[in-house]
């Protein structure tokens, strides 16, 4: 089950969400998740390897899509912004050090 911390972008102010766990959204929309949170390049991609893999690419990448989505958004400049729990939380099953 998918788990949300809230982000933010310092420079911008922007507030968004991040994921990680597991992504219902993605086992049953594949690719149209990445579209939907504005990943264009990354949704096409991800829609042309599930239409030549029959749909077994979203089976596995429901396993790895919210942790790749979240560390995508932590390289653009986003920063963990929720409790200190829940960012302790993400940070843990994301892969991020402690001290970062």
């Amino acid at each position: 089950m998918a788990t949300s911390v809230l982000m933010k972008h310092p420079p911008s102010g922007l507030i968004r969400n991040g994921y990680y766990g597991f992504s219902w959204t993605y086992l049953f929309f594949g690719g149209f998740v990445p579209l939907v949170r504005g990943e264009i390049g990354i949704g096409v991609l991800h829609l042309i390897v599930g239409f030549f893999t029959v749909g077994l690419w979203n089976v596995v990448f429901a396993f790895l899509y919210n942790k790749q989505y979240t560390r995508r958004m932590l390289e653009r400049g986003y920063v963990l912004a929720d409790t200190d729990v829940k960012v302790a939380k993400a940070q843990k099953k994301i892969g991020m050090s402690l001290s970062a």
